[in-house]
């Protein structure tokens, strides 16, 4: 029987089979750490793409771009007027995006814990005799 490759896929969401066991707690812990990890990082990119929109875009400072970016990013809306069209369109669009960062981010953390959740029904329990 011949060993199939591991796909692109598997190396970044590596996630057992149904017909391999359940990971002990350890290692459940350790992906769950890894999967918070991603999404931290991604929440950071965004943030990032956020403060040089409103500081090169909107002419904002650095500390008001971080807290306009932070505020749109975690669904409470911006704080300082956007003073030109280009401003307003950034805005917009950031807002849109993070309204997709949000939904991402959350399935990213939950993943680990769904795919447990969803491998312990698949399980099959030894039959008593």
């Amino acid at each position: 029987m011949t060993k199939k490759k591991p796909t692109a896929l598997n190396r970044i969401l590596p996630f057992e089979h149904t017909s391999k066991p359940i990971l002990d707690a350890r290692s459940f812990y350790q992906r769950q750490l890894k999967f918070m990890l991603y999404a931290f990082s991604f929440l950071t990119i965004c943030l990032g793409i956020g403060m040089v929109g409103y500081h090169s875009i909107a002419g904002l400072d650095w500390v008001s771009s971080y807290h306009n970016a932070t505020m749109i990013l975690s669904g409470m809306g911006e704080i300082d007027h956007m003073p030109t069209n280009s401003a307003k369109l950034f805005s917009g669009t950031y807002a849109l995006l993070s309204g997709v960062v949000f939904l991402v981010t959350i399935a990213v953390m939950l993943s680990p814990v769904v795919h447990r959740f969803l491998h312990r029904l698949h399980v099959e329990e030894p039959d008593e005799e």
